[in-house]
């Protein structure tokens, strides 16, 4: 690969990819954060169960589970466009045709197979925007640049993701309620069928296409699965978990209050704290290393988990979301920023969507049982759930810097590590990773 030359290697990464990149990228992650939702809430409105809607979302979860790590190793392989074009197409069509199925008073097991389907084709935008802004990076950025512009990069890009994690429930919530329950997944199938395909048609994606083609010293499949890797994986399996729980149990407890519409209102408070902090990730010192970095949000966000609990009033409730906020936004900008790090030469976008599809299985997951236990169980049982999720998230952290201290002291470095060194000195440049 050519060693960017001066006069491009200076300018920005906006430079690269033009304006417009930017809108169609975001709006395209939307399809993605509203199917879950929205096929929960049809699915309760069609069959008047709550216990299978969030069945049939945790199908959802699964399919986009199944699907990620295939649909990354074709990325890596064949290019971005080959395979989102296809996949936003197919996806689009499912979810149109779902409303059809869910209130044809179709069996339940055809109602979970398209479900499940809608999750195969999830179209992971957020990871596959990770991947393409990263190679834009590495092929385009001077060397001296690159280690500050990914750390931007990937601020952005977790604040977008926390972003739409909020708007796509929020829009689900408003369109069911001023339209119909099926308005939101009609709506979803509208942008898959638009945004999707305009994000793996925009130019951008070129340079990914003769990446792939290019890409003869590949790291095998297996160099992702090395414990540094893994451990973030498990780690944003916790994140997904948090959201799912916190979700979950704040629509029971303002429904309990008597105002079951304050909870996507709240939610968004959490949002709205947590895309702030995850933007301001970039203005902390380099020497704040990414393993210190998890250990101390992840640490807010168990405390603040730990206050919302043992919360007894919408308002108090209200603060400690923006606490929690503070703490789970730079918790995933810092764990994506360690997985781009980590990925091993020529798996970008199978690491990314590795990620992606844990953050959604555990999502929806957690959202499916913390229902459960909020009805079964108890409300008070269900508020602990996101503290719980929060202690996992904080304790891999200590995992993380323990197999981090181990891999130092080995005289043996892992896979992903030497694939980290060879993708810099492949770009041009012989700079470490900082911050591991």
């Amino acid at each position: 690969m050519h060693h960017p030359s001066t006069a491009s290697g200076r300018s920005s990464l906006i430079a690269h990819t033009g304006w417009a990149y930017w809108p169609i990228a975001f709006v395209a992650r939307l399809p993605f954060a509203m199917m879950t939702v929205g096929v929960l809430m049809l699915v309760v409105h069609a069959t008047d169960s709550v216990g299978f809607g969030g069945l049939t979302s945790a199908a959802v979860g699964i399919g986009v589970v199944i699907a990620g790590p295939i649909m990354g190793d074709l990325v890596d392989r064949h290019g971005q466009r080959r395979v989102l074009v296809p996949v936003g197409l197919a996806n689009g069509i499912l979810l149109a045709l779902f409303p059809l199925v869910a209130t044809a008073e179709a069996p339940p097991g055809v109602i979970l197979a398209a479900a499940l389907a809608i999750g195969l084709t999830g179209p992971q935008a957020a990871a596959m925007s990770r991947s393409r802004l990263l190679a834009i990076v590495a092929a385009r950025i001077a060397p001296e640049r690159r280690t500050k512009t990914t750390s931007r990069l990937m601020s952005y890009e977790s604040a977008a993701d926390e972003t739409a994690f909020v708007i796509g429930p929020f829009l689900v919530g408003i369109l069911a309620a001023l339209i119909a329950p099926w308005a939101p997944i009609a709506v979803a199938a509208a942008l898959s069928f638009g945004f999707v395909l305009a994000f793996a048609l925009h130019p951008t994606a070129r340079l990914l296409q003769s990446r792939a083609d290019t890409a003869a010293e590949r790291a095998a499949f297996r160099a992702v699965l090395t414990p540094s890797m893994l451990v973030l994986v498990a780690a944003t399996f916790g994140v997904g978990m948090f959201f799912g729980a916190a979700l979950t149990s704040l629509t029971a407890f303002a429904r309990a209050a008597g105002d079951e519409a304050q909870a996507g209102l709240l939610y968004g408070l959490m949002g709205i704290g947590s895309a702030v902090l995850a933007l301001g990730v970039v203005l902390l010192p380099a020497r704040f290393a990414l393993r210190h970095r998890w250990l101390a949000f992840a640490g807010v966000l168990t405390a603040a988990s730990v206050g919302y609990a043992t919360s007894s009033s919408l308002g108090v409730v209200a603060g400690w979301l923006l606490v929690m906020g503070l703490g789970v936004g730079p918790t995933l900008v810092t764990l994506f920023s360690l997985a781009g790090e980590r990925a091993p030469l020529g798996r970008s976008a199978t690491t990314m969507t590795l990620l992606s599809s844990a953050l959604t299985l555990a999502q929806a997951l957690a959202a499916a049982a913390t229902g459960w236990i909020a009805e079964e169980v108890s409300l008070g049982v269900a508020m602990v759930v996101p503290a719980l999720a929060a202690a996992i998230v904080l304790s891999l952290g200590v995992v993380n810097v323990a197999i981090a201290r181990r891999g130092r002291a080995a005289p043996a470095r892992p896979a992903a590590d030497v694939a980290v060194d060879e993708a810099w000195r492949h770009d041009g440049t012989d700079e470490r990773a900082r911050a591991r």
